[in-house]
């Protein structure tokens, strides 16, 4: 049974809830009403809210020491609690489902109500600072009735500490709601259901956009149409995506439609790391059958392969892991196919005979494609701003290198035919940078730009406007992922 989907109702009315509410209404199964975001008088009228919605209703009242906006002493909560529990109605639609209490909350006058009318209690612990040490002694100290659902709600400083989760809890713990926050959180709300726990909770656009929590809450639609959450269970493969910041990573919506078209139970997340070491440590723990691997870790996860395939032996750069058994990891590289796609697409030809081309970077990536330049029969000039690199990659391939300044105008000019840009300046954390702002475009390069969000960067913008013809990566990632899942199911995507 797939853990239920909380909409978290933080409007500062009733009836700005209400068309909260009506937006998501198909997409969600439970709403949690946050009394405590309420203004003024609004909170006076939180026992009639249940009758006014068709699903089940959780009353939450949150303290500041627990990332809450209650103000009010414990006396007032106590008065606001009782406001909103009381009368309870014969019909339970018109009653709370749920009431949320503090662990350390004194819920003796409301258990015999709770009781009579079928409200459930959840007895939350909130750590926002830090990540609960011992999962299963803690639940066990904080429930105090059986049928008690206990509430973790901790900051995850680490992946080691979603992984932590998947290793702590069972059956026998039940019924539980484990919800971590942080940026490294995510994977464990995607996966709630395989943790056992009871609800997901997720958020409003707006609420994520206004207290900057892109990295790590998510709304119910973005939950379901992008990751099928209704559809997953006990049996569903994982398969994701790692680096230092995957969560705006268009891969899950690439991988998630091929596991839909193909009706498949599977489902492929982002998962944000520190180091190799601790993503594959976690994908051991949950099962994980595949990972695509971003930078900077694509020369990391090599020593924890058993094997490599010949292009990801030859760049000695992995972004594609495959487990076959217990270790056995097989480490590939689909970039070098995948580029070699997109531009024999963009620009219109088989070969790169005759073509002068600059490469902009010398890392990993960059590595990958003056391989995929040299197959393809053109000659290049690596420019970087670490000169050892650009000379080091530049001899393997008996290619021209440069530094990456106004000083090597003249090498650029000359290698402009096709310009590849590989390094991360002017994505989504510096867009307004321009690696070439030194270089006037004359309106005859083309312009392939690796990165792909934002969809034009600044390089790109500018030499449109001079005429150049210009490409960003999401071709490429379309490409190389295609290949991926090939690899992951055996089966082509298309």
């Amino acid at each position: 049974m797939s853990a239920k989907i909380c909409l978290v109702l933080t409007e500062d009315t009733i009836e700005k809830n209400l068309r909260l509410i009506d937006e998501y209404k198909n997409y969600i199964d439970i709403v949690e009403l946050r009394a405590d975001f309420l203004k003024g008088d609004e909170v006076l009228s939180i026992r009639k809210f249940p009758a006014f919605v068709d699903v089940p209703v959780i009353l939450t009242l949150r303290r500041v020491v627990d990332g809450g906006f209650c103000t009010s002493g414990e006396g007032a909560r106590v008065t606001l609690f009782a406001r909103g529990l009381s009368f309870a109605d014969s019909n339970p639609k018109n009653n709370f489902a749920y009431v949320d209490f503090e662990h350390d909350f004194d819920s003796s006058g409301f258990e015999e109500v709770a009781q009579a009318f079928n409200i459930k209690i959840i007895r939350s612990l909130h750590s926002i600072n830090e990540p609960v040490k011992n999962i299963l002694q803690t639940i066990q100290k904080i429930r105090k009735a059986p049928e008690d659902i206990v509430k973790l709600s901790f900051k995850s400083e680490c992946l080691k500490d979603v992984t932590k989760i998947f290793s702590s809890v069972n059956n026998y713990m039940k019924p539980y709601i484990i919800s971590p926050t942080g940026r490294f959180s995510l994977p464990a709300r995607l996966l709630a259901t395989k943790i056992g726990s009871e609800i997901v909770y997720t958020f409003s656009k707006e609420h994520i956009k206004k207290y900057n929590l892109e990295k790590e809450a998510i709304d119910p639609i973005e939950l379901n149409d992008v990751y099928g959450f209704k559809n997953l269970d006990e049996r569903t493969k994982v398969f994701g995506i790692i680096g230092k910041d995957v969560r705006h990573s268009k891969s899950p919506i690439i991988h998630n439609e091929g596991y839909r078209r193909k009706n498949m139970n599977a489902v492929y997340i982002p998962i944000s790391v520190k180091n190799a070491y601790d993503a594959l440590e976690f994908a051991e723990r949950i099962g994980i059958c595949g990972l695509s691997v971003t930078s900077p870790f694509k020369q990391d996860v090599i020593p924890y392969t058993s094997k490599l395939s010949d292009n990801a032996k030859n760049v000695m750069s992995v972004n594609t892991l495959l487990k076959q058994g217990r270790n056995n990891v097989i480490g590939y590289n689909t970039d070098i196919e995948g580029l070699k796609i997109a531009l024999k697409n963009f620009l219109n030809r088989e070969s790169l005979k005759g073509m002068k081309v600059a490469i902009i970077g010398a890392g990993g990536v960059a590595n990958s494609v003056a391989l995929v330049v040299k197959e393809m029969s053109g000659s290049a000039c690596i420019l970087n701003r670490t000169i050892e690199k650009a000379a080091q990659l530049a001899e393997k391939y008996n290619f021209k290198w440069a530094f990456l300044d106004s000083v090597a105008l003249s090498l650029l000019q000359e290698f402009s035919d096709l310009i590849i840009q590989t390094t991360t300046v002017g994505s989504m954390e510096n867009p307004n940078k321009d690696p070439l702002d030194f270089y006037a475009f004359n309106g005859n390069e083309k312009v392939f730009d690796l990165i792909y969000q934002p969809k034009k960067t600044v390089l790109m913008q500018r030499a449109e406007r001079a005429g150049c013809k210009v490409c960003n990566g999401y071709e490429m990632l379309k490409a190389q992922a295609y290949l991926q899942f090939n690899i992951f199911t055996g089966r082509d995507y298309e």
